[in-house]
């Protein structure tokens, strides 16, 4: 699938975006309340966008903070949005709602990550989780920049895979996610290495091939993890940051994994 790695013009852009979120020249045209021939000229370089116009379309097509710099930066401009650090002192506010949300968990557990799905925070239920899974020391092949990357933990021989039950399910579609979320990155290059890296792992290729239509009666896919006899069966409900102004923010997945049943529920009491 073509990407926007080659697409350094500002008309390449919009028509890249455009055709990912599946609009037409004229879905455009009338969502933006802008004509279809100006959209048709801004594609083709005859005519050059203003800033207002770029963030206008940006809006409507839904394109990542990121990549709208990306945008402006083609069309001449300064990118607007900054990419911070979470332990910038203006983002206090926005640690502690995050440790309010990962503390107020006490019985499940909740992990918060980048959009590389590299671990950023835990609450001690996850921790726990973990630590009951793999030994810290063998946590460490799993860092990548200095933090743990949980679908490399997940598909590695070495990492969850032996300890997940229904793993060919569970990975199956987490690398279908993989891909699908790193052919919508544009320019940024590092979600297509780390599905390129999934890849090379045993059994990963053939997943594409699996359907799993005897589990779509169920409501939701859950992730059993098995070991020592002990049984603990989640599902997930992942949260973002609502309308973010800052890339990291943005980016920020908070992922809770709750009980599927009550053996999970008492077995969790056990990971003490």
């Amino acid at each position: 699938m073509q990407s926007t790695s080659n697409q350094t013009t500002f008309g390449n852009l919009l028509k890249y975006w455009r055709k990912q979120r599946n609009f037409s020249q004229l879905d455009l045209a009338v969502f933006s309340d802008v004509s279809q021939k100006h959209i048709s000229f801004l594609e083709s370089g005859r005519a050059n966008p203003s800033q207002e116009m770029i963030l206008q379309l940006a809006t409507v097509l839904d394109i990542p903070l990121r990549e709208q710099n990306v945008m402006l930066t083609a069309a001449g401009f300064a990118p607007i949005y900054s990419e911070s650090d979470l332990s910038s002192p203006e983002f206090e506010p926005i640690r502690k709602a995050l440790d309010f949300i990962l503390l107020s968990q006490t019985l499940t557990p909740v992990l918060v990550m980048d959009r590389y799905w590299n671990l950023i925070q835990t609450n001690p239920v996850s921790q726990q989780l973990m630590n009951w899974l793999i030994t810290p020391e063998d946590l460490h092949k799993f860092y990548i920049d200095g933090k743990i990357n949980l679908m490399r933990l997940m598909f590695h021989p070495q990492g969850l895979k032996p300890f997940v039950a229904n793993w060919e399910e569970i990975a199956s579609h987490s690398i279908k996610r993989v891909y699908r979320e790193a052919i919508t990155n544009g320019n940024n290059q590092q979600p297509m290495q780390l599905y390129e890296e999934l890849q090379t792992y045993p059994d990963v290729p053939q997943l594409w091939k699996l359907s799993h239509s005897h589990t779509w009666q169920l409501p939701l896919l859950s992730v059993n993890f098995l070991k020592d006899g002990l049984n603990l069966n989640f599902f997930s409900a992942i949260a973002t940051l609502g309308t973010p102004h800052d890339i990291m923010l943005q980016e920020l997945r908070i992922e809770t994994l709750f009980p599927a049943d009550e053996l999970t529920q008492k077995n969790l009491t056990k990971l003490n």
